[in-house]
């Protein structure tokens, strides 16, 4: 049997702002899958069945769709969820030490320790290349940071004969993107405001859900 792709879509919940007036947590979470893309079909026959009903619809985006497209698409993502694997990082922001908090240092570093996680324990030696997909990235300077932090995992963990590309695209071009951030939302939502309803959706998918600052208060530097 030949080799096949692996993609590894992401997605972030929360914001940089470390100050009070900040979200709690921050929350970066993937999704990872392997052609064909069956659930991408079953999504993209709802956007038309939504567009012929007569919405002006154009992608999925869990906050900008209505409460009715939400649950129709948790109900798609639960039905399928054994196709998918999720895996998320949670940072309790206030435990982040001051030296760490730069966008340059904070972004790499997380998203680094959630990647080399899915690295060492999904396996490799069926893949023949790793795409990591994020969405469209404004900030030079966190794009930056965001292809520093994967390259630096992937060349450290990959077998030397498996290649990867690094992808910015779009969410609104990339069905799996927007299953990342229904996924992600449904977890940050979980952690920011103790809400577990569209959680519950998803949670057998859930490979990994690693609090990075789990062991105490201790800032971490």
């Amino acid at each position: 049997m030949s080799n096949e792709n692996l993609y590894i879509f992401l997605d972030e919940g929360g914001n940089l702002d470390f100050s009070s007036s900040g979200t709690k947590y921050f929350t970066i979470t993937s999704v990872c899958k392997k052609r064909p893309f069956k659930i991408s079909h079953t999504l993209g026959k709802l956007k038309f069945d939504l567009i012929e009903f007569g919405l002006d619809f154009e992608f999925f985006h869990c906050t900008k769709n209505n409460k009715h497209v939400r649950k129709q698409v948790f109900k798609i993502l639960k039905k399928n969820i054994t196709t998918l694997r999720i895996d998320s990082l949670i940072v309790e922001k206030r435990k982040t030490g001051p030296a760490l908090r730069a966008v340059q240092y904070f972004y790499p570093r997380m998203l680094g320790y959630l990647l080399r996680f899915i690295v060492e324990n999904r396996g490799l030696n069926d893949i023949e290349e790793v795409f990591v997909m994020t969405d469209t990235i404004p900030i030079n300077k966190k794009r930056k940071a965001v292809e520093k932090a994967v390259k630096k995992t992937l060349k450290a963990m990959l077998p030397s004969e498996c290649k990867y590309r690094i992808l910015h695209h779009s969410s609104r071009s990339s069905i799996g993107l927007q299953i990342a951030d229904y996924c992600n939302w449904a977890i940050f939502r979980k952690w920011e405001a103790g809400k577990c309803e569209f959680y519950d959706e998803i949670k057998s998918g859930i490979e990994s859900e690693f609090d990075i600052f789990r062991s105490g208060s201790k800032y971490y530097y």
